[in-house]
């Protein structure tokens, strides 16, 4: 894709201009997503993750979105009165907010929290508790984007509790939180035209009718090598208490499409990193479970996925992922009983120029095929990523990245069994 070309369906606000609308299926992370057309969304660029994508081995591709360029970014006044962000095809001699910080997440400003929770909560799992709930009755007209931002079927955060929130909502909670704050930091910052840069990066749900994600945050480590030593102890602090470190993975945010009422139900990072290794299987078997059944026809095509990266990971010596998640999506729209009867009209239609013995044997070939359901994994979140010889970085790391693998492993192993137990 051409460097800051216009994708198909892109809003367009002007000759250039795309008007960025966020992105509903987002469950994890901190940075805003925003979808820039049906198959591309957009993220606030860092130069290192940036370079990775352009670095990547190519059997690695499979298992990340594909990388399509830069953006630059600013907010437009228009006649209605709203403010929106609006997207332009870069241009090299342009002077950008990012390039300022290239190698640090984007400052994290404290009023930018008080503006986005009015209650004042003292702690940031209070602040994240009353963000997913009463934040969303708050005004949210800022944007034009915010003002169309719902999905035709409704989300249902989970609580703490394990019980489900009474209140329905068209948009995905933990997206609304990081738009709202991505939203806050810049106006702050911003200043007439100002320009961010944006990656550009494939969609990787898009060709899903109803996605089911899970964001998984993986490794036994989340700090870079260039973290500071308060943000190293926090991280180490986080990964000790969760299930990074007994299964080198954490469950990130998920939603999952309930059969049964017609709606997601969400879950935030807040949930994943309080669970038990026996919590954690439960949050997988929630994820599978579509409110009807469980999903027994996904455990292979996730295992034959989780199996292959791990495959492509042990060849890649020197690399190290830390604070990658990786991204499980499935279907929740199912189409096995669709697909079986569409296969067995097709056999009808041909009947006529069978004979009565090869209509017999196409018949019953029909009722034993095995309808394998589309799934995709995905690693993504590559700002603290390193190999040797990445951008001369001083910390070279030997063989691979066994944190990662090992989380790979733990997956693998659970899945296996909830295979087994379930066949």
């Amino acid at each position: 894709m051409e460097v800051g070309k216009h994708g198909k369906n892109a809003t367009h606000t002007g000759s250039r201009g795309v008007l960025l609308e966020p992105f509903i299926h987002q469950v994890g992370g901190h940075s805003s997503m925003m979808r820039y057309d049906d198959h591309t969304v957009c993220k606030p660029l860092i130069t290192r993750e940036q370079r990775f994508y352009e670095s990547l081995p190519p059997e690695m591709k499979e298992f990340t979105p594909e990388y399509k360029g830069v953006v630059s970014v600013c907010f437009e006044g228009d006649s209605d009165g709203y403010i929106n962000l609006v997207a332009y095809p870069y241009v090299e001699s342009e002077t950008l907010e990012q390039d300022d910080t290239p190698e640090r997440d984007q400052p994290r400003r404290k009023h930018s929290r008080r503006s986005l929770n009015k209650s004042g909560s003292g702690s940031e799992h209070k602040e994240e508790k009353a963000g997913l709930t009463s934040e969303t009755s708050e005004s949210i007209q800022d944007t034009k984007s915010l003002k169309s931002f719902h999905s035709d079927v409704p989300f249902q955060m989970l609580d703490g509790n394990s019980s489900v929130s009474s209140e329905k909502i068209s948009f995905n909670p933990w997206s609304l939180r990081c738009h709202k704050q991505q939203l806050s930091l810049m106006r702050s910052e911003s200043k007439e035209r100002k320009l961010y840069k944006f990656l550009l990066l494939e969609n990787v749900v898009h060709h899903f009718k109803l996605p089911c994600v899970l964001d998984l945050k993986m490794g036994t480590r989340q700090h870079g090598d260039d973290a500071s030593e308060e943000k190293a102890a926090r991280q180490m602090k986080k990964c000790a208490q969760s299930t990074s470190a007994t299964l080198g993975v954490r469950v990130c945010g998920m939603q999952v499409y309930q059969l049964n009422t017609g709606h997601y139900l969400c879950r935030n990072k807040y949930y994943g990193r309080g669970l038990s290794t026996e919590g954690f299987r439960s949050a997988l078997c929630q994820y599978l479970h579509n409110g009807i059944e469980l999903r027994k026809d996904l455990f292979d095509p996730i295992l034959s996925k989780l199996q292959s990266l791990k495959a492509v990971l042990e060849r890649q010596a020197s690399y190290r992922f830390y604070s990658s998640s990786l991204l499980i999506i499935y279907d929740g729209k199912d189409t096995r009983s669709e697909t079986h009867l569409d296969r067995k009209a097709e056999v009808r239609l041909k009947q006529v120029d069978l004979s009565p013995a090869d209509n017999l044997q196409d018949v019953s070939n029909t009722e034993s095929v095995s309808f394998q359901p589309k799934v995709d994994v995905r690693m993504i979140d590559f700002a603290h990523s390193t190999f040797k010889g990445f951008r001369d970085d001083p910390t070279v790391h030997d063989g691979p990245d066994m944190g990662y693998v090992f989380g790979l492993e733990s997956l693998i192993n659970i899945l296996g069994q909830m295979r087994d137990e379930n066949q």
